[in-house]
């Protein structure tokens, strides 16, 4: 099920003044090649059975690997076509399993630069003859595996593609956890649910909220608000289906 802000007051929110002073550190951020992993019926590298039309994505190397039924590590995928989905990392693959192609120093593969897989340098450029980890010739220069649903839905992709991909775990923006209990919820390019779609954001992503704005009253499963989360530029979320800590304070838009 996708989950859509329904028309149905909100905590207080912070002025833009109290959040100027605290230091903001982007996260890692790499364009990569896309593959769709399908799979369906299989069990990912932290236990979940995949499903039809599945919302996660699967990098090369378990340090990016979260919990099952967490999000502790969520990805912002961009397409070329504007979309962008928010994503926890679910699965490890594809090619290689030890290639944490974001961090420095990373694991296997020293000698390449920091945000190219092993897998792209292996296509492009003959690295390690050509080969992944497993000594299989590769095929394409995956970097991320997209899960059918992040791949045909949120994104809205038709083929294999390269991406941007946004390692959010490495920036320090305070965060919010989408909560749905079953599918995703689309994000709007305004603060209705008659705003443009502009991709969708998984059940367990936790996503970075920039500052919150008032917009249309929705009722949802963790609150029913008129405060709307801007999660990047003219990308927003209905604050009724996001969970943060108790006292957590964003500045207004």
């Amino acid at each position: 099920m996708v989950f859509c802000p329904s028309v149905a007051q909100a905590a207080p929110v912070a002025s833009a003044a109290e959040a100027a002073g605290a230091g903001k550190k982007r996260p890692l951020s790499y364009r990569v090649f896309a593959t769709r992993e399908g799979l369906v019926g299989g069990v990912t590298a932290n236990g979940h059975v995949i499903v039809e039309r599945d919302h996660f994505v699967a990098l090369p190397s378990r340090l990016g690997l979260s919990a099952q039924g967490s999000g502790e590590r969520t990805v912002r995928v961009c397409a070329d076509n504007g979309r962008c989905a928010y994503a926890p990392v679910w699965d490890v693959g594809p090619w290689n399993t030890t290639d944490d192609y974001w961090n420095a120093p990373r694991q296997t593969w020293a000698g390449l630069q920091r945000g190219k897989p092993q897998a792209q340098a292996a296509y492009e450029s003959e690295y390690n003859q050509g080969r992944d980890e497993f000594d299989r010739a590769v095929l394409n220069p995956a970097g991320i595996d997209l899960a059918d649903g992040t791949f045909w839905d949120a994104l809205r992709l038709t083929d294999n593609s390269w991406v941007s991909v946004d390692f959010l775990w490495t920036g320090n923006a305070k965060r919010g956890t989408i909560v749905t209990g079953d599918g995703p919820v689309r994000l709007r390019a305004g603060t209705t649910g008659a705003a443009a779609e502009a991709g969708m954001a998984a059940d367990t992503a936790q996503v970075p909220i920039q500052c919150q704005k008032r917009g249309q009253k929705v009722a949802g499963t963790v609150r029913t608000t008129n405060l709307w989360d801007r999660l990047a530029p003219g990308t927003w979320v209905s604050h009724a289906y996001v969970s943060v800590p108790a006292g957590a304070r964003f500045p207004k838009c």
